[in-house]
C-alpha cells in the first residue's frame, strides 16, 4: 500500500508540473503576442511622424559629421623592415600609382621584402615593381 501511495503521488505531482508548464507556456506567448502588437502600433506610428522629423534630422547631420572627422584625425604611418632598412608603405604606394601610370579605381598591393618587390592589382590587372630597401 505505501508504494501504491507513493506513485500515486508522483504522477499527481508530474500532472501538475505539466499543467504549470503549459500555463506558463501559453503566459509567455500572450506576452509575446502582446509585445509584437505594440511593437507594430509604435513602429506604424513612428512611420506617419517620420515625413515631420527628416528635416530636423537632416540639419543635424552635418553637425554629427565635423565632430567625428576631429576625432579621426590622426595619422598613422606604416613601414616594412627588412634587413635592417626600412621603407614606408606610403612611399611604396606613390611608387605603385607612378607604375601604374593611371588612376585606379581599386589597388590592392602584396610587399616582398625578400624579393625585394610589391606585386600590385590596378583595377583587374596584375603588375609588379622592384622596391628597393636602401
Amino acid at each position: 500500500m505505501a508504494t501504491t501511495k507513493k506513485t500515486e503521488t508522483k504522477a499527481a505531482e508530474k500532472k501538475t508540473a505539466t499543467k504549470t508548464a503549459a500555463k506558463a507556456e501559453t503566459k509567455t506567448a500572450a506576452k509575446t503576442a502582446a509585445k509584437t502588437a505594440e511593437k507594430k502600433t509604435a513602429t506604424k506610428a513612428a512611420a506617419k511622424k517620420t515625413p515631420a522629423k527628416k528635416t530636423a534630422a537632416k540639419k543635424a547631420a552635418p553637425a554629427k559629421k565635423a565632430a567625428a572627422t576631429k576625432k579621426t584625425a590622426a595619422k598613422v604611418n606604416v613601414f616594412v623592415e627588412f634587413g635592417g632598412v626600412q621603407v614606408s608603405i606610403d612611399e611604396v604606394v606613390q611608387n605603385v600609382k607612378k607604375t601604374n601610370g593611371k588612376s585606379a579605381k581599386e589597388l590592392t598591393v602584396y610587399i616582398k621584402p625578400e624579393e625585394s618587390k610589391a606585386y600590385f592589382v590596378a583595377d583587374g590587372v596584375e603588375k609588379e615593381m622592384d622596391v628597393f630597401f636602401c
